[in-house]
């Protein structure tokens, strides 16, 4: 007979499971590969996919990754695959082997070098995602975040439960219930000391604008904020789809590479121009950042005869109906 589980446990499992089968994370046959660190979010999800592995008719495998950024990481590499282990669960790890330049945000950068190692280990495992431990606390901090930098639409639409080769089991569990969740089992996570420094902009909003704001209104903010993301995430994939419809009339590809036709694009609302260009931009290998993006909509709307140089090299030159993006065979000129 299966002995109860403490009800910490339960809640977490019940609402990972929620997630899971209504949001169609993972099918049967498949694994996943869960993302971690060895903190209370990670260690959590790690244990709750293993607990569900029967229920969900999935295989769960383990990553760990080394930013080796502060002395002693490895020791975290050994926990985290000693949890594996413990659990019958393969593991696999990766380490950084450079360090963030100078001037550049540590934050940045080992996401960047996070994602592209969890991306590559997915491939190797054969693993149809990768599952991260983000929870609904990091849900209303990137919102936050995201208002006070200025965000936009899709900004401010926060984390997505699901992203290509990604999935977030956990974005209706509160980061408290992870804790618990731990503590009922008996786990003692790792912690991270650079989740205490409040240097960091989403320490800060964690540790003192969050409760903050929860103090002073006396309302469950972080709930309310993760209801607008969710809230904008429908009105983003509206407008997404809408662009999808409008990309079938503005670009097309010749042979010197790819061409918007300039009165067409101008023509259509500013959210549908943004998604067009930027769409557009990724096509040719360019990561559709806003100066990038305003800037060939500026050219569409300008006179013909301009052009504006794009990273990696690319092009933008604006002639009498299109603008085209393309690899110059000489010099750039801005």
């Amino acid at each position: 007979m299966t002995a109860p589980r403490p009800p910490e446990v339960a809640r977490v499992l019940h609402r990972v499971v929620a997630a899971m089968r209504g949001g169609e994370m993972a099918w049967p046959g498949t694994t996943i590969l869960a993302a971690v660190s060895g903190g209370p979010d990670s260690l959590c999800l790690l244990h709750a996919l293993a607990r569900l592995r029967r229920l969900l008719r999935i295989d769960v495998a383990c990553f760990h990754f080394d930013h080796a950024l502060r002395r002693g990481s490895e020791r975290d590499t050994t926990f985290v695959r000693l949890q594996a282990e413990g659990l019958g669960l393969a593991f696999v790890s990766d380490r950084a082997s450079g360090r963030p330049r100078r001037g550049q945000s540590v934050e940045a950068w080992a996401r960047t070098v996070r994602y592209a190692a969890l991306e590559r280990a997915v491939r190797d495992t054969g693993a149809v995602a990768a599952a991260t431990g983000h929870t609904l606390d990091d849900q209303a901090e990137t919102v936050l975040l995201a208002a006070i930098r200025g965000g936009g639409l899709d900004a401010l639409a926060g984390i997505q439960p699901i992203a290509p080769g990604l999935i977030r089991p956990l974005l209706q569990v509160r980061r408290a219930q992870t804790e618990a969740f731990c503590s009922a089992l008996g786990l003692r996570p790792l912690r991270d000391p650079m989740n205490r420094d409040s240097a960091y902009l989403r320490v800060a909003v964690r540790r003192r604008v969050l409760p903050g704001l929860e103090r002073a209104t006396g309302r469950g903010v972080a709930e309310s904020l993760s209801r607008t993301a969710g809230l904008l995430r429908e009105d983003a994939r509206f407008l997404d789809e809408l662009a999808v419809a409008a990309e079938q009339d503005v670009l097309s590809r010749d042979g010197a590479g790819l061409r918007l036709r300039a009165r067409r694009l101008s023509s259509l609302p500013r959210p549908l121009q943004t998604r067009v260009v930027r769409a557009a931009l990724a096509e040719t290998g360019v990561t559709g950042e806003v100066r990038h993006v305003e800037a060939v909509i500026d050219l569409a709307a300008g006179r013909p005869g301009r052009r504006v140089a794009l990273p990696a090299g690319l092009l933008a030159r604006r002639d009498r109906e299109y603008v085209r993006l393309s690899q110059p065979t000489g010099g750039t000129s801005t």
